[in-house]
């Protein structure tokens, strides 16, 4: 009974109206802050899984703070932990706010995911000498091989016109699964250069999200259906920002403009992690 009540708290119902009662369709409605609770739900999975099959908590310590800290490697024991769970709620939620246009949610989801099989099979082979990452490198690449074939398939759908939307059951597997394989791959700070425009947006949407400005269910720009052009709102999102930025543009238009804005942040985070080697770690 106890759990009954909780999932009512967290996931209350409404029913469309205007139409037939055989024919009336049960949503749920969920609020922002009912979503981070399933968020740190799996979050918390995942930490538990690490935990129990790999635990290992260590971290090689930039070399240009070696001699500050006096360590190569340091044990951050329950903070790695709370780091994963919060990147885990972070990369599971960024790609769920960045959206709102056909083919937006599964686009800037490959190019992500191609970024993450690029980098690990980049990694496999120079990693030959520790056997241990060399596995790590080995296992994120069967996992996010599967992942990215099925989500080009599934893009091909939701491109615009979409004949298929993905919701958030998508985007929260999406973000979960690419936290995953960074995380197994040792490969969690260049996954945050990946996430650049997501970061953007979440900066953008702070404001809007913590209640301080007036924040909409959808926060979607102008559709015109005279000229099929969208205007952007005053609503702090990426996709808004371009449009007031660059001017009005078709929706097509708008997520090319934005998967390229990703393409570029990816191709960022090689550059930098080419421009480090070596010295960074």
């Amino acid at each position: 009974m106890m759990m009954w009540h909780l999932m009512k708290f967290l996931m209350p119902t409404q029913v469309l109206g205007n139409v037939p009662l055989k024919t009336q369709i049960l949503i749920l409605v969920i609020s922002m802050c009912r979503k981070l609770v399933f968020s740190f739900i799996d979050a918390f999975a995942l930490v538990v899984a690490y935990y129990t099959y790999v635990g290992y908590t260590t971290i090689i310590v930039p070399k240009p703070l070696i001699p500050h800290v006096g360590l190569e490697f340091l044990d951050l024991g329950w903070v790695y932990y709370l780091y994963m769970c919060l990147l885990a709620v972070f990369c599971t939620n960024s790609i769920n706010i960045h959206a709102g246009i056909n083919g937006l949610e599964v686009g800037q989801t490959v190019v992500i995911a191609s970024a993450i099989l690029i980098h690990n099979i980049m990694r496999i082979g120079a990693s030959t000498s520790n056997a241990e990452y060399h596995h790590a490198h080995v296992f994120s690449v069967h996992l996010v091989q599967p992942f990215l074939a099925t989500s080009l398939s599934l893009l091909s759908y939701n491109w615009y016109l979409s004949s298929v939307f993905v919701g958030d059951t998508y985007t929260y597997f999406a973000g979960m699964t690419l936290v995953v394989v960074g995380i197994i791959s040792h490969s969690s700070e260049i996954l945050i250069c990946f996430f650049a425009p997501q970061i953007i947006n979440f900066v953008m949407s702070l404001c809007q999200l913590v209640g301080i400005i007036p924040c909409p269910r959808h926060r979607l720009p102008k559709f015109d259906p005279q000229t099929g052009l969208l205007t952007g709102t005053e609503d702090g999102t990426l996709v808004n920002f371009c449009l007031r930025r660059f001017g009005r543009m078709s929706e097509q238009s708008l997520c090319i403009v934005l998967i390229s804005l990703q393409v570029i942040a990816c191709g960022f985070g090689f550059f930098l992690w080419w421009l480090l080697a070596g010295w960074y770690k």
